[in-house]
């Protein structure tokens, strides 16, 4: 007999570098269950998102597929219903497929595959946030990220993003008993993704309070000098109005206060997911991956929020706990994308054709990497379509080192090994030509031109529709999840065949001996 098949917990987070948690070594922010986690299964040290933007990110993790081929450039643009995703492939394979909380859907298709949605989403679904690369360099539209985030960190009674998390939570929680409940025997693949810690920074006091602002170190890169800076950064900083703020030093330690209590409250929702999924009786049953959208530079070189290459907004936590199938407190140096993830949970859950599917995606399958071994494969690759740029901008990650272009900016790279902030740039030296050469072909389909050609097609497609579609009444695509009036007793309902359908007896392993 075959094993069974093995349940899938995808948990996201929003804007969270990997740099910025325990599990990584930092020695300030508390996180207590995202370490428990990465004890319990592998962490990857050098995983990357293949685009630091949300949307494009999160379509490239669910499909497989880098940003030039989904065709998600940037966070209006749709992912197309018929572009087979992870969740497709689950649930065509006999999986129950649900999502609670924030992935970005740009237009009518809210679900890519999913049965249920459970929340909705905490950004818009229209194509409103369309960037102009034909507009001037000191344009700025109104979507931009400005710097009233970390103008303006504090300690609420509430907030949208507390809101919106605590929601996120509960039905990502209630979910996982509502399967032990309805479906068990099914597997299930249920992603509960959280829009903190993303900015703004605004929590409770019970999570300011947990940090000494007198601990919290200021950026490890201090604020480059604008004529030192590389173009890609000054466009940034032009673009979020960063210089014009002239932060103080308090300033920039308060809004750091603010990111590391979002991480503390993010930590407590997904512990709040994880007990649930305990008290369920399927955690032994379930892998469960930890990652996030993108990173957040927080003030690093003077930059902040995502849209970068560089590590802090590139480089993504990625855990992975797998009973009986990753070992505990494993470490993966190897770079790895989110690409990957795909081809190793089709590999992980025994799909029939998950070879053949593999092979059309820009991932790998991690699994000889978890096992220990060290196979061939290509290096990790990310592309930046979006605001901020008006070319393509590429990175690629190969062992130690990492190469950056983006069309007529100078090329970047960097040793990532001798240099962990990246603060010498090799490309010109006699030392680093070669390894330039060497992963500029790493990228052999890349085409800047051509792939220019069509997001500036797309941009202009996307402005046209956006005037006419505002002239009239609008038809918002925007999530709304249907009632479950049903859950509990209504007109002519049979109270007590609810009450007992809506029982879950708690594990054995939770019951006193007297209880069992």
């Amino acid at each position: 007999m075959s094993a069974p098949r093995p349940n899938v917990l995808l948990l996201m987070a929003d804007q969270l570098a990997a740099g910025w948690l325990p599990a990584y070594g930092h020695a300030v922010v508390q996180a207590p269950n995202l370490a428990a986690l990465a004890s319990a299964g592998a962490t990857f040290d050098a995983a990357y998102c293949a685009s630091p933007l949300c949307a494009p990110s999160r379509a490239s993790l669910l499909s497989g597929l880098l940003p030039s081929r989904t065709g998600v450039f940037d966070n209006a643009a749709e992912m197309r219903a018929s572009l087979p995703t992870i969740v497709h492939h689950l649930r065509a394979a006999g999986y129950a497929t649900s999502l609670a909380g924030k992935m970005h859907f740009v237009g009518p298709d809210q679900l890519h595959g999913f049965e249920e949605r459970l929340t909705p989403d905490v950004y818009p679904a229209g194509l409103d946030w369309t960037p102009d690369w034909t507009a001037g360099p000191d344009t700025r539209l109104t979507w931009y990220h400005t710097m009233e985030s970390v103008l303006r960190p504090g300690v609420v009674a509430a907030s949208m993003q507390v809101d919106y998390d605590d929601e996120v939570a509960f039905h990502g929680a209630r979910a996982l008993l509502d399967h032990a409940r309805r479906r068990r025997g099914e597997p299930f693949f249920h992603v509960v993704s959280f829009a903190n810690p993303h900015d703004p920074w605004e929590l409770p006091r019970r999570y300011w309070d947990r940090y000494d602002p007198a601990a919290i170190a200021p950026p490890s890169v201090p604020p480059i000098p604008l004529e030192e800076v590389d173009p890609h950064s000054r466009r940034l900083r032009a673009m979020c109005g960063v210089d014009e703020a002239a932060l103080t030093e308090a300033q920039v330690r308060r809004a750091r206060h603010g990111y590391f209590a979002a991480i503390s409250y993010l930590d407590e929702r997904v512990g709040q997911v994880l007990a649930a999924l305990d008290a369920s009786g399927l955690a032994e049953d379930t892998i469960v991956i930890f990652t996030a959208d993108h990173g957040e530079m927080l003030g690093e070189r003077g930059l902040w929020f995502k849209m970068a290459f560089f590590e802090p907004a590139a480089r993504v936590p990625l855990l992975v706990r797998a009973p009986g199938r990753v070992a505990a407190g494993a470490r993966i140096g190897a770079p790895v994308s989110q690409l990957d993830l795909p081809p190793t949970l089709l590999e992980l859950c025994g799909h029939p054709d998950a070879a053949d599917i593999a092979a059309g995606l820009d991932g790998t399958a991690l699994g000889p990497l978890v096992a220990g071994a060290a196979p061939p494969r290509g290096a990790v690759i990310a592309e930046y379509l979006a605001e901020g740029v008006t070319a393509p901008a590429l990175m690629v990650r190969r062992d130690r080192f990492k190469y950056v272009a983006c069309g007529d900016d100078p090329e970047q790279l960097y040793d990532l090994a001798a240099d962990p902030h990246e603060q010498r740039d090799l490309a010109r030296s006699a030392a680093g030509a070669r390894h330039v050469e060497r992963l500029r072909s790493e990228a052999p389909g890349w085409d800047p031109a051509a792939l220019a050609a069509r997001v500036l097609a797309s941009q202009r497609e996307r402005r046209l529709v956006v005037a006419a579609l505002g002239r009239g009444r609008a038809a918002a695509w925007d999530y709304v999840p249907p009632p479950d009036a049903g859950r509990y007793v209504g007109t002519r309902g049979d109270l007590y065949e609810l009450q007992r359908r809506a029982r879950l007896d708690a594990p054995e392993s939770h019951r006193r001996p007297d209880e069992r």
